[in-house]
């Protein structure tokens, strides 16, 4: 059964066997899960149970006032049983959920099963404690309908349009930096006998220039020129190059090339620069510039954060936005960010021009959050998954890239942001705007005002 709980549902289970063993029960019972629910408690069921004064020590002093369960001497290190009791609220919440629609049983179906129980003393020791039973139950009902009006996202349908990647890697060497990495990188290959660029070279290419802030970084982690040349060296074959076609990269060098043109857009710069090329390789994890460095024994994540935290600290517009609109996935409960949240996102940076045009044609992030919750409801509860960008909020990324190019800017902006949802009107950024009452027309016209200010 537990395989269908989410991760908060069996956090309260957990921590009602747990409360169990610090009162020496000899069983789990109805009301140790009422109060690990109360210890659980988090947003709206948080909210009820302090609406009505309840604290963890009134609960607990109420539960030993009327309960009568058995105990031991000493607490037992063991599992404890589940009560019967117990065990027919779980399959009650398993009841609730398939009712609901709901494939897996969240922290709210514990809740109604346990104050709708009549076998254990929990209703009575919430009455006693001023409780509003029958309030609370349809405040919860209503919440867990709105929870399972859609767990699927309306964006992630939509067809996957085939890009021409190749065209896409004529934009990866715009930078003066990059241009320079490239240069260095086809005369290590013409100084080789290899015809097509690989990772090695690349990464080979940007530890070279010793002054640049990037190579510092891995200094730190003890790499430099000259041990990742003399592992270069050693290497005997190719082969961790190779897993497709064969073009100007090798396929490896390809993915990690446009990887790093995914992540310079993800943290707003219209440039590619030599840290987003890294910062593809880590995530591609691919090649024998990555084997190396898996040599060297270079913990990921750390020289990701190491690269990453320079470029937060400038705070580009897009960056924050793109954070923000990933919290408010969150907030519903889900791992994947449309083109709405994206228009969260530019309201929420607050600062920027997108945020300033919103703000005079009087949208504001209440408004907006309440509309966007009614087109696309609430997801499953969000854990640690990893946040994905619906097709189409990529292509507004991309459009806003070209935007930031064209006015020759080398951050994405807020207002490229907020210009490249209006190329998608059947976007849902574009409906909460038009139930907003706020067009595309209006947007542009905004935009120009403050461009021209």
């Amino acid at each position: 059964m537990f395989e269908k709980f989410t991760e908060k549902a069996i956090n309260v289970v957990s921590t009602s066997q747990n409360l169990a063993r610090e009162m020496k029960s000899d069983k789990v019972y109805p009301e140790h899960l009422l109060l690990a629910l109360f210890d659980e408690a988090k947003g709206i069921s948080l909210k009820i149970f302090k609406s009505y004064n309840i604290t963890h020590e009134k609960l607990s002093d109420e539960i030993y006032k009327t309960t009568h369960y058995k105990t031991v001497s000493t607490a037992s290190l063991k599992p404890l049983p589940f009560d019967d009791d117990f065990k027919e609220i779980l399959k009650k919440s398993l009841d609730l959920a398939n009712k609901s629609g709901n494939p897996t049983i969240l922290y709210e179906h514990l809740l109604l099963s346990v104050i709708s129980d009549k076998k254990s003393n929990n209703v009575k020791i919430l009455e006693d404690l001023g409780f509003d039973i029958y309030k609370s139950k349809s405040l919860l009902e209503k919440l867990v309908q709105r929870k399972t009006k859609r767990l699927y996202h309306p964006e992630v349908d939509e067809k996957n349009e085939t890009d021409d990647k190749a065209k896409e890697t004529d934009n990866i060497f715009d930078s003066e930096e990059s241009t320079k990495v490239f240069q260095r990188a086809v005369a290590k290959l013409s100084a080789s006998n290899y015809e097509i660029l690989g990772t090695e070279q690349i990464l080979s290419s940007i530890l070279e220039d010793k002054d640049s802030e990037l190579t510092k970084i891995f200094a730190k982690y003890g790499v430099t020129s000259e041990n990742f040349e003399e592992k270069l060296e050693k290497i005997q074959s190719r082969q961790a190059e190779y897993e497709g076609r064969q073009i100007i990269f090798t396929p490896n060098a390809f993915t990690t090339m446009n990887m790093a043109l995914q992540t310079a857009k993800e943290l707003g710069s219209s440039v590619v620069l030599p840290e987003h090329i890294v910062l593809g390789l880590l995530k591609t994890k691919r090649g024998i510039a990555y084997d190396i460095l898996k040599e060297l024994k270079i913990p990921d994540d750390d020289l990701a954060h190491s690269i990453i935290k320079p470029i937060e600290k400038q705070m580009p517009e897009t960056l924050t936005i793109l954070r923000l609109a990933k919290e408010e996935a969150r907030r519903l409960g889900r791992n994947i960010v449309g083109t709405e949240m994206f228009l969260l996102g530019i309201i929420g940076e607050a600062t920027g021009i997108g945020a300033q045009v919103l703000a005079e044609l009087e949208i504001n992030i209440k408004d907006a959050r309440a509309v966007v919750e009614s087109l696309i409801g609430f997801g499953n509860e969000y854990y640690d998954t990893e946040i994905i960008f619906t097709e189409r909020a990529k292509r507004v990324l991309e459009t806003a890239w070209e935007l930031a190019k064209k006015d020759h800017k080398d951050k994405i902006e807020s207002a490229h942001m907020l210009l490249a949802l209006t190329t998608e009107p059947d976007s849902l950024a574009m409906k909460a705007l038009e139930q907003l009452g706020v067009d595309a027309v209006e947007i542009k016209e905004g935009v120009k005002k403050f461009q021209e200010a």
